[in-house]
């Protein structure tokens, strides 16, 4: 049985220095997180810019990581697009091309009915046949996944294993449990609060840069030892904090290209790149933490 708990870094796309999806330089960022000890990715996510990509570049990406995992982690791949046609054709390709789950944003940009976002969930996790999570993320798309909204997603979509919960209000990860989800927190910061009430772990962009932090936290929770679980919340929490508005995409891959001696590329239009005085300030913030 697959097991939905952990790290689940939300990785980035590489790209080439013409803006193409880089299949050699988005390998070696996955197995480096592999190597680190992740349980599993958060595929083509906000971290890794699927709304920016064509349809058939996020359908490869299913086919990098099922191929490069091997069965080793878990990966959920997001097939999230502003039209239910096109998620489940993108959830339909997910499932052939092997990964184990699938996540999808709620239909964005014009307001729907619960009913309609019900039945967007039905049909897309219909396509695939797989573990769907769904992707609470209001902030990006206007709609937010209440428990009460779930809840009527729970009833008619079988396929309903659980979400990843980006929303601001963290207390309703312990509703969520309750009825029986996968809850993963979408925000690294709050990850070891979050197990306390229930979280089966944690889904953020930061952990892919530095995945073996958040799975030293995850062990120490584990293992039952909430002082060392503290520490390590707080040593993961720096690097968090490296963040800075606008600009998550660049710091991301300028940050894993520095670790892996790789060129991740820049973020696609019309995200930004960083200045060289910008990228010069980053890499010795993230000397200064201990992460380079």
């Amino acid at each position: 049985m697959v097991k939905f708990e952990g790290i689940f870094p939300a990785i980035i796309t590489p790209m080439t220095a013409d803006g193409a999806l880089n299949e050699a330089a988005y390998r070696q960022v996955m197995e480096f997180n592999i190597q680190a000890g992740v349980q599993g990715f958060w595929v083509a996510g906000g971290t890794g810019e699927s709304v920016l990509l064509e349809d058939e570049e996020n359908m490869r990406i299913a086919e990098i990581v099922a191929d490069q995992s091997q069965g080793r982690i878990v990966n959920i791949m997001h097939v999230g697009a502003p039209t239910t046609t096109r998620s489940a054709r993108l959830a339909e390709h997910a499932a052939k091309a092997g990964v184990e789950a699938i996540c999808c944003v709620p239909p964005f940009f014009y307001r729907q009915s619960d009913e309609a976002i019900v039945e967007h969930y039905r049909v897309v996790a219909a396509a695939a046949d797989l573990p769907l999570f769904v992707y609470n993320l209001p902030n990006s798309t206007g709609v937010e996944i209440t428990p009460q909204l779930m809840q009527k997603i729970q009833e008619r979509v079988p396929q309903l294993a659980g979400l990843k919960h980006s929303a601001p209000y963290v207390p309703y990860v312990r509703d969520f449990a309750k009825m029986g989800l996968a809850c993963f927190i979408g925000n690294c910061r709050l990850m070891l609060p979050a197990l306390t009430i229930g979280a089966v772990g944690c889904v953020d962009g930061p952990p892919n840069m530095a995945p073996e932090r958040w799975v030293a936290l995850w062990n120490a929770y584990r293992s039952g030892n909430l002082q060392e679980a503290e520490a390590a919340q707080e040593y993961a929490s720096q690097v968090a904090d490296l963040v800075q508005p606008f600009r998550f995409h660049a710091i991301a891959k300028a940050i894993l290209g520095a670790r892996l001696g790789i060129d991740c590329g820049e973020p696609r239009l019309p995200g930004q790149a960083l200045t060289s005085d910008e990228h010069a300030a980053l890499l010795g913030q993230a000397t200064k933490i201990g992460l380079l």
